[in-house]
């Protein structure tokens, strides 16, 4: 198996070299509106909204930063085919201006333009990112009435495009079959609230790409990909970053495009590439290895389990795990200068 990952210096506004109805799965976090480290490449693509900023109109400075978002939108519901999810990690913020202190809400007013433009809102995601110490608070402390709550979790929106994605020819039954997860995955990835991620450090030695990245955890791309493609599909990331959609899609076996207006984010991301390989690997060994311990506890605690892995014959608790199988990825190639193939073997007992 190959899978296929290409970046794209450009602004996502125009995504013309994909054509249309070709992506399976958008995982996405964009620059998120009102969030102070974002202000200045906002307001590169729109100069009214740094007049706003200095006048205090807080919310027409929202309103103008979602525009902007607006016309990526646009063109990610156009590159996505009938059935395809689009997952956008976005936090809302807080901001004091002109002396009025304020919560701008980005989840909800993406959502309601995703709506507005005929996807399917599906139930969302919170993962809470502890980045408060217990002590921290907003406000006037423990004078009522003006303290304030802290942000401490961001959401996962997710939407479909068109009816439930369907597989009708066998090849596209089989490898459904292969993509499967784990049960006990299946149970801690499927609820809405995620306890088990936090915030991630960023390590970039180039302090002026720091300014321009949030990274979010590596963790949150990788399991969208699980939950919402099977292999050997297509993932877009229109906000690429320092690259963590698509690491995750080539840790994966799915293909992906990114886009990324910031050339100062390529040397960074091209270097990461090839630690992907290790780490992907180191991953598969983890998920098996805590298969193992969880069948383990199970047949101590329950007794049988009723249905055996196909491919590593250990057992697995419903029959739609029986074909899972894992790829591993074996060799990483440059072959464009932007341009990179994966090449996968199965990942078999020895």
């Amino acid at each position: 198996m190959k899978t296929v990952h290409a970046v794209c210096f450009s602004n996502a506004k125009d995504m013309s070299e994909i054509p249309s109805d070709s992506i399976d799965l958008v995982v996405t976090s964009p620059p998120y509106p009102m969030i102070a480290m974002w202000d200045d490449l906002f307001g590169q693509l729109n100069p009214e909204i740094g007049e706003c900023l200095k006048a205090g109109r807080g919310m027409q400075v929202f309103e103008l930063m979602h525009k902007e978002l607006d016309a990526v939108w646009t063109e990610v519901r156009r590159a996505v085919k009938s059935g395809g999810f689009i997952c956008i990690n976005v936090g809302n913020a807080v901001r004091t201006l002109a002396g009025n202190f304020a919560l701008y809400p980005s989840h909800s007013r993406i959502a309601a333009w995703m709506t507005e433009a005929g996807l399917t809102p599906l139930p969302e995601i919170l993962w809470r990112k502890q980045t408060n110490a217990p002590n921290k608070f907003m406000g006037s402390g423990m004078l009522p009435a003006g303290a304030y709550v802290t942000l401490e979790h961001e959401y996962i929106l997710i939407f479909r495009k068109g009816p439930k994605r369907e597989f009708k020819k066998a090849e596209e039954k089989i490898l459904r079959r292969k993509s499967a997860y784990f049960w006990e995955e299946r149970n801690i990835w499927f609820s809405d609230i995620w306890t088990d991620i936090r915030g991630t450090c960023q390590h970039l030695s180039d302090n002026t790409v720091r300014k321009r990245s949030a990274a979010f955890p590596f963790e949150i791309p990788w399991r969208l990909i699980q939950m919402f493609s099977v292999y050997g599909d297509t993932v877009l990331d229109p906000f690429l970053g320092s690259g963590t959609t698509l690491f995750a899609a080539m840790a994966s076996a799915r293909n992906s495009i990114g886009y990324e207006r910031e050339i100062g984010f390529r040397d960074m991301l091209f270097s990461a590439c090839d630690s992907v390989l290790s780490s992907a690997r180191k991953r598969i060994r983890d998920r098996m290895a805590a298969h193992r311990d969880f069948v383990k506890k199970r047949l101590a605690e329950k007794g049988c389990m009723n249905w055996t892995s196909t491919y590593y014959n250990f057992p697995v608790m419903t029959a739609q795990e029986q074909e899972l199988i894992f790829y591993e990825p074996e060799e990483l190639t440059k072959t464009g200068r932007n341009l990179f193939e994966v090449r996968y073997l199965p990942h078999l007992p020895e």
